[in-house]
């Protein structure tokens, strides 16, 4: 084993694989989001040789306190926090860890869209708060799931898990929308004929449901505007488990209130958190969840395993298991 290295753990990392770190490298570990830990994290960066941690923005002026800075690895799929030209440049790694949260993410956002098309919120609330008085009636009657077409947009492993969910499960006809159309016979086999590639237009058009399950980059930031949602089907649901800064919020509110769209799930926003005077956070025909994706015991365990995994494979001058491409196009 090489010389021991100076590591900054920026988020908490479970015991056990902060124990993997300290047991090779000298590690410090500082959050700059708690104020008592800022002055500490500022200190450690000049002579931070790899990061580790989620959810705080590493840019050029971050990079430049940080000249000997090697490695990120981010306990997280999404990269929207790292300024991949500057890291590029640097020619520092980035690591992420994709994989390890596909069915836990899609769990997730199938339930927050059964949820709000069958307004499981609402009615539990109700309950909860003594207005059960007498059997429903017609205005609080949800929408079916089952049979209706589902439109994804992104169709990576989490879009795919989804579709598996829809079709296989609820028998739902699934469209898809991508970079290019996926050979579903060999690398999904199970949603060959099930699911179908269309055209960003066609997808809106024909769905009943469209769920974004988009990265953010320079083509999908603002997607879902007013254009886009005016696409899509009267009556129709949409739901957000991608990136919130993919959605034009305001768009999306007229939308809603204009009686076009039914109703809205959302666990991503372009601000996290979500305002208190986001009309967002209690308008009627929005359900809402604080970006709960991966928010398990066990697959949040699994990314901070894959995280010091990527960091100490780096760190010995090896192959990270999931690099992620800053220099690829698309920004």
């Amino acid at each position: 084993m090489g010389e021991p290295k100076k590591v900054l753990v920026f988020r908490e990392l479970p015991d056990d694989q902060l124990a993997r770190l300290t047991a090779a490298h000298d590690v410090t570990v500082a959050n700059p989001r708690i104020a008592a830990q800022l002055a500490a994290f500022e200190a450690a960066l000049p002579q931070a040789q790899g990061l580790i941690g989620s959810s705080f923005p590493v840019d050029a002026a971050l990079l430049a306190k940080a000249p000997k800075l090697e490695v990120v690895s981010s306990v997280s799929v999404g990269v929207d926090n790292y300024e991949l030209a500057a890291l590029h440049v640097r020619g520092v790694l980035l690591c992420h860890t994709p994989g390890v949260l596909t069915e836990t993410v899609a769990d997730t956002v199938f339930a927050l869209l059964m949820a709000t098309c069958r307004r499981v919120v609402e009615l539990a609330n109700l309950v909860r708060q003594g207005q059960w008085h007498k059997n429903i009636g017609p205005e609080f009657f949800g929408h079916d799931v089952h049979g209706k077409t589902l439109g994804i947009l992104g169709f990576g492993r989490i879009g795919q898990a989804l579709a598996r969910r829809a079709a296989l499960g609820f028998g739902m006809p699934v469209l898809y929308n991508a970079r290019r159309p996926v050979d579903l016979a060999s690398q999904a086999p199970e949603l060959a004929g099930r699911a179908h590639y269309a055209a960003f237009d066609e997808l809106l058009a024909r769905s009943d449901i469209v769920v974004a399950m988009l990265p953010l980059s320079a083509s999908t930031r603002g997607l879902m505007d007013e254009r886009a949602f005016a696409q899509m089907k009267p009556g129709a649901v949409f739901i957000n488990g991608g990136r919130g800064a993919t959605v034009r919020e305001d768009a999306l509110l007229a939308a809603l209130d204009s009686g076009h769209l039914h109703a809205a799930g959302l666990d991503v926003f372009a601000t996290e958190p979500l305002p208190l005077d986001s009309p967002l956070r209690t308008h009627p025909k929005v359900t809402a969840l604080p970006h709960i994706g991966s928010a398990t015991h066990e697959t949040r365990h699994a990314m901070a395993v894959l995280a010091t995994s990527n960091l100490l494979q780096a760190l010995a001058g090896e192959r990270p298991v999931a690099c992620y491409d800053t220099g690829a196009s698309d920004r």
